[in-house]
C-alpha cells in the first residue's frame, strides 16, 4: 500500500439533512457542555472543529427536535471501530514468533459495531484521517488500513500518553506510513550479515566451549539489530555518549557487536587467556579489571566510534535490574556541565541512556518503578531512556501468569505516560524500524520509551540448563522454529537478492572466521604469563595524608559571602535569624554541623571541585540543620547562597530526591563513576532508610575496585544516634559497612566533631580522581548536629586537618593515675564528654575517639595507650547492641591492643532489635551505660 497521504478538507460531508443538524446542535453543547457530548463526537469536533455547510446546502436546525437516529449513529459507530483498532490492535498483532498466544481480535471486528462492508463503504476516509493515505477511498479501505499497520509485526499502545502532541505525532509516524522505512538492497544484504555474526558467535561458543555458561541471546538476536539502529539514529542527531545497561543474557553479543569487543579477545576468555593479549591497537576500545575479577558475563566495556561518539555497556551484578539507576546515574553526568560557578548546566541531547530489561524482571523488580519514578524529576531526568525488554516470554522456568498480573510485562510504565512498541523478534526489517522510531522519539520529546523485543529463549536459563524439565510444550515448539538468520536469508532469497547457496556461503564464511580468532587464541595462549592483578599501590595507604588547611582570611569571606541575599530577597523570619546567627557563632567558636559542613563546600567548589548533593529533604536538612537553598517567604523563589561564592570555579548542585533509596544511590553512584571529578553525595533521612539500598552497597560501591577496577569517590550520609526515637531512627546499622570493610575499599567514619567532617569532606574532594580514591561512608549525627561540644573554630577549620583519632581534653593529664582507656566513636562520646565535663575527679580514666573506623587507626591508638604505664583494662563503649554496632568489628584489633589487660565492653546486650521502642527506657538505658563505662575500677583487696 502506498505511503502517500491525500489532504482532504472535511469530514462532515458524511452528515447531510437532520443528521447534519443533529451534529451541528452537538457542537452547539459541545462548546457548552463538552461531558454531556458522546466521546466519539468530542474527538471529531476536537479535529476537525464545527460542522460546515456542505455544497451550498442549508440545515435547518430545530432546537426543539429530539435526537434523530439516522445515519450519524453507523458514523459514530465507525469512528468507535477505528479509535478501538488504533487502542486495542496490539491485541491482534502478529508480534509472537512462536504464534503460541491466542489473538484477541473481537474488540475490533465490525460486527462488534454493528457495521458492515457497505456500510463503511459509504463513509468518507476524512471521518478516519487528517491526512488520508492515497490508496485509501472509503471508510472501507481506512479501517482495512487501520488494521494492516495496528495488527502487524508491530504492535503500539500510545493512547495512555496524555500529551496531545506526542500522541498526534506517533499517530501521524504509524499511519503515514513514514514509520515505515524501507530497506535498500544492500542494507537488507548488510542485516542478513548482521544476523548471521550473532548467530554464529552463539554458535561457535556452544560448540567449542562445552558446558560453559554465556546466558545466550538466541531467540532474541534481532536486540543487536535493534541496538545498531538506535546507536545510529542518536549518532546522525549529534548524541556524544550512550550508556548501556543490562543483566546477563545476551550480554556477550552486545559487548562483541555493539561494544567491538574482538573475537579473539571474547574466545580468550573462555579459554582463560589474558585478554589483554588481543586489545586492538587502534585504542578505541577500553575494559577494566580488578584483581578479584568477575565472571565474564558481568563484565562490561568502553568504544569510541569513528564518529566520536561513546558508548559504554556499565559493569553489572547478577542482580538483573539494580544496574539501571547506576546507568542513569552515568548518563546524566554526561550531559552535565559542572565547570562552571551555580547549578551545574544540564543538556540532554549530550547523552541517551539504553536499558535493557527482562521480560520478567521488569514488572517484578522494584527498581524499574523506582527508575521510572524519577525519570522527570529536575535532579534525575535524563531527557528520556529507551528501554528494551528482553521478552523471551519465561522467566527462568517461570511462565508468564506466574510471573506477573498484567497482559504484558511493560504494562507498569503506562502508568508513567511511557509509550510502548511490541514488535516481533523474528522481524527484523521492523525490529530496524522500531529502533528509529524510539530514537527518534526519545530526542524529540525527551522522554521514556519501550521497546517490548518478543522473541524465545532456545535454550535453558543458562547452557547447562534443561528446560523441557519444566516448559515442554514450549521447547516443542522452539525445538521446530527456525532461527532468525534462516528465516530472514529464506526471505532474501525469495525476494531475488540472494540465492541460497550466497546464504549458505556467507554462514560458512563467518563460522570460518570465528574459528580463525580462536585459533589465534590458541596460538597465543603459550605467552600469556597469566600475571594476578594486585591492588593499586596507592589503595594500600591506609591513611592519606592530605592537606585541608584553607586560609582564615578566605573562611572568613566565605562565611560573610554565605549571608549576602540577592536584591529584594526576603528568607522566612524565623530562618533568618538563624543563618544571621552564624555570623556570631564563625567569631565565637561555636560553628554548628551544617555551617562547616556548608563552608567546606564552598571552599571544594572554590578549588574547583564541582558538588553534586542530593537526598530526602537535602536542601533543607531533614533536621532542619543545613538550609543550602533558601525560599523567599513572600513568593517563594529560592536563592542559593553557595551560587554566589567568589572565586569558585566549579558548580554546586543541591537536589531533594524523590522517596527512593536504592535507585537514587545507585543513580549517584552512576554519576560519580562517570565523572569521577564531581564530590558526589547522598543523605539518608535517617541512617536505616540506607536499608531499603543495601543491594547497592553489597553489589556496587564495597567491591567495584576489587571485581571491575572502578573507581568511586562516593560519599554517603547516614544520621545515626541514640535519642529514644525508636529502633528503626537510632541505627544506621554501621556493622553492614563494617562487615564489608576489607582491602581499603572504602572509609567509614563516625565524627564526633563539626571541624572534622569539615576536614573529611576536604579530604575525600582532594581525593577525587587520583588511584586512591575511595567511597566515604559517613555515620553522621542527629543530636550532635546543634551540641556546643560538638561545635568547631575558625581556627580549627583554616589550620586543622581529619584526626582519625581525636583524645578527650581535660583527661590524662596524670599519666600514672590512668587505669582505664575507653575507646568508642560517635554520639556516645559527646555523652561521655558531658559526663566528665573537665575531667576533675577522673584521674583514673582516659578516653580516645576513634573518629575512623574504617580502616582503624591502630597504631595511633597504641601509641596512646603506650603513654599510661598502669591502664589495667581497655573498654570498647557503643549505644548500639553488643551484637550490632561497632563492637564485634573492632574486636580483635582492641585484643591485640589490649596485650594482656583486661577488655571489657560496654553498652546495651545483645537484641534483636537495634533499640529499645520507650523514651524512657531508652533514657535509663543510655545512663546506665555512661555511668558503666566512667566509673572507677572496683578494687581487688
Amino acid at each position: 500500500m502506498s505511503n502517500n497521504v491525500t489532504t482532504v478538507s472535511s469530514p462532515w460531508s458524511a452528515f447531510s439533512g437532520p443528521n447534519l443538524g443533529y451534529v451541528m446542535e452537538q457542537y452547539d453543547l459541545f462548546l457548552q457542555s463538552p461531558e454531556e457530548v458522546e466521546p466519539e463526537l468530542v474527538s471529531l469536533f476536537q479535529q476537525f472543529g464545527a460542522p460546515v455547510v456542505v455544497e451550498g446546502e442549508v440545515a435547518v436546525v430545530s432546537h426543539t427536535a429530539a435526537a434523530p437516529a439516522g445515519d450519524y449513529k453507523k458514523v459514530l459507530a465507525a469512528v468507535k471501530l477505528a479509535d478501538a483498532i488504533r487502542s486495542h490492535g496490539h491485541l491482534a498483532a502478529d508480534i509472537y514468533p512462536l504464534k503460541n498466544r491466542e489473538l484477541q481480535t473481537a474488540q475490533i471486528e465490525e460486527s462488534a459495531f454493528n457495521l458492515s462492508a457497505a456500510d463503511l463503504a459509504e463513509i468518507p476516509a476524512a471521518i478516519f484521517f487528517k491526512d488520508v493515505p492515497a490508496n485509501v477511498k472509503n471508510g472501507k479501505d481506512a479501517i482495512d488500513y487501520l488494521k494492516a499497520v495496528y495488527t502487524d509485526k508491530v504492535a503500539f499502545e500510545y493512547g495512555h500518553v496524555v500529551v496531545t502532541e506526542e500522541r498526534d505525532w506517533i499517530q501521524k509516524q504509524i499511519e503515514s506510513g513514514s514509520f515505515k522505512q524501507a530497506l535498500s538492497s544492500e542494507e537488507k544484504k548488510a542485516l542478513l550479515d548482521r544476523l548471521t555474526r550473532v548467530e554464529n558467535f552463539e554458535k561457535f561458543i556452544h560448540k567449542t566451549f562445552v558446558g560453559q555458561k554465556r546466558f545466550s541471546g538466541e531467540g532474541l538476536d534481532t536486540q543487536i539489530v535493534l541496538f545498531d539502529e538506535i546507536v545510529k539514529t542518536a549518532e546522525a542527531k549529534n548524541v556524544e555518549n550512550v550508556r548501556i545497561g543490562m543483566a546477563h543474557r545476551g550480554r556477550l553479543n552486545v559487548l562483541t557487536h555493539i561494544l567491538n569487543k574482538p573475537y579473539d579477545m571474547m574466545f580468550s576468555d573462555f579459554a582463560h587467556v589474558s585478554n589483554e593479549l588481543f586489545m586492538p591497537e587502534h585504542g578505541r576500545l577500553e575494559i577494566t579489571k580488578g584483581w578479584t575479577g568477575d565472571v565474564k558475563y558481568h563484565m562490561g566495556a568502553s568504544y569510541n566510534r569513528e564518529s566520536g561518539m561513546n558508548v559504554k555497556l556499565a559493569y553489572n551484578p547478577s542482580h538483573l535490574e539494580v544496574g539501571n539507576p547506576v546507568v542513569l546515574g552515568a548518563t546524566r553526568a554526561t550531559q552535565d556541565d559542572t565547570s562552571k560557578p551555580g547549578q551545574a548546566v544540564h543538556d540532554r541531547t549530550k547523552g541517551l541512556g539504553i536499558l535493557v530489561h527482562g521480560d520478567a524482571a521488569f514488572p517484578g523488580q522494584g527498581i524499574v518503578t523506582e527508575v521510572l519514578n524519577f525519570a522527570k524529576t529536575e535532579g534525575f531526568t535524563t531527557g528520556g531512556t529507551i528501554h528494551i525488554i528482553a521478552n523471551n516470554m519465561i522467566g527462568f522456568t517461570t511462565e508468564h501468569y506466574d510471573s506477573r498480573s498484567s497482559v504484558y510485562s511493560s504494562d507498569p510504565a503506562k502508568g508513567y505516560e511511557v509509550p510502548v512498541i511490541h514488535v516481533n523478534a523474528d522481524s527484523p526489517e521492523a525490529v530496524a524500524q522500531v529502533g528509529r522510531f524510539a530514537a527518534n522519539y526519545r530526542q524529540k520529546f525527551g522522554k521514556d520509551i519501550i521497546v517490548d523485543l518478543v522473541g524465545y529463549r532456545r535454550h535453558g536459563h543458562n547452557e547447562t540448563d534443561d528446560p523441557t524439565v519444566t516448559n515442554p510444550e514450549t521447547y516443542k515448539l522452539i525445538s521446530k522454529h527456525e532461527t532468525v538468520r534462516a528465516l530472514y536469508g529464506a526471505q532474501l532469497v525469495a525476494e531475488g537478492l540472494l540465492s541460497a547457496e550466497d546464504v549458505a556461503a556467507l554462514d560458512t564464511a563467518i563460522y570460518a572466521e570465528m574459528q580463525a580468532a580462536y585459533d589465534h587464541v590458541r596460538e597465543m595462549a603459550d605467552k600469556d604469563d597469566h600475571q594476578h592483578l594486585e591492588m593499586p599501590a596507592e589503595l594500600k595507604v591506609e591513611f592519606p595524608q592530605i592537606d585541608t588547611a584553607v586560609g582564615a582570611e578566605r573562611l572568613e569571606k566565605i562565611n560573610e559571602e554565605l549571608l549576602v541575599f540577592e536584591e529584594n530577597f526576603e528568607p522566612q523570619k524565623k530562618l533568618g535569624k538563624i543563618l544571621e546567627k552564624r555570623r556570631d557563632a564563625y567569631a565565637s567558636a561555636k560553628i554548628d554541623w551544617g555551617h562547616a559542613e556548608t563552608l567546606a563546600y564552598a571552599t571544594i567548589i572554590q578549588d574547583g571541585t564541582p558538588v553534586r548533593f542530593t537526598g530526602q529533604d537535602a536542601q533543607r536538612g531533614t533536621f532542619s540543620q543545613r538550609h543550602l537553598v533558601l525560599h523567599d517567604k513572600n513568593n517563594g523563589n529560592v536563592f542559593t547562597p553557595l551560587h554566589h561564592i567568589s572565586g569558585a570555579s566549579a558548580s554546586f548542585s543541591v537536589h531533594n530526591s524523590p522517596l527512593t533509596e536504592a535507585g537514587v544511590v545507585g543513580f549517584e553512584y552512576g554519576y560519580n563513576l562517570e565523572n569521577s571529578h564531581v564530590l558526589t553525595v547522598w543523605e539518608a533521612q535517617f541512617g536505616d532508610f540506607a536499608n531499603m539500598a543495601q543491594v547497592m552497597f553489597d553489589n556496587f560501591i564495597s567491591g567495584a575496585r576489587s571485581k571491575w577496577g572502578q573507581k568511586s569517590g562516593l560519599v554517603i550520609l547516614l544520621p545515626h544516634g541514640y535519642e529514644g526515637q525508636g529502633p528503626e531512627h537510632s541505627s544506621s546499622r554501621m556493622e553492614r559497612y563494617l562487615q564489608m570493610s576489607a582491602e581499603n575499599n572504602w572509609f567509614v567514619a563516625n565524627c564526633s566533631n563539626a571541624g572534622n567532617y569539615y576536614h573529611l569532606l576536604r579530604r575525600q574532594a582532594a581525593l577525587l580522581g587520583t588511584e586512591g580514591v575511595r567511597p566515604l561512608v559517613v555515620v553522621s549525627p542527629k543530636s550532635l548536629l546543634r551540641h556546643p561540644l560538638a561545635a568547631a573554630n575558625a581556627e580549627q577549620l583554616a589550620n586543622g586537618s581529619f584526626q582519625e583519632v581525636i583524645e578527650q581534653p581535660g583527661l590524662g593529664a596524670k599519666p600514672e593515675a590512668v587505669e582505664r582507656i575507653v575507646l568508642g566513636t560517635g554520639k556516645v562520646m559527646i555523652d561521655l564528654a558531658d559526663r566528665v565535663k573537665d575531667g576533675e575527679g577522673f584521674d583514673h580514666l582516659h578516653i580516645i575517639r576513634v573518629e575512623q573506623l574504617y580502616p582503624f587507626p591502630k597504631e595511633q591508638v597504641a601509641g596512646i595507650i603506650a603513654k599510661y604505664p598502669n591502664v589495667k583494662e581497655i573498654v570498647w563503649v557503643q549505644e548500639e547492641p553488643k551484637n550490632q554496632g561497632s563492637w564485634n568489628y573492632a574486636l580483635e584489633t582492641l585484643y591485640e591492643l589490649s596485650e594482656g589487660k583486661k577488655l571489657r565492653y560496654v553498652g546495651r546486650p545483645a537484641m534483636s532489635s537495634t533499640s529499645e521502642g520507650d523514651a524512657d527506657s531508652h533514657k535509663a538505658a543510655q545512663a546506665a551505660l555512661i555511668e558503666a563505662a566512667v566509673a572507677e575500677p572496683v578494687k581487688v583487696k
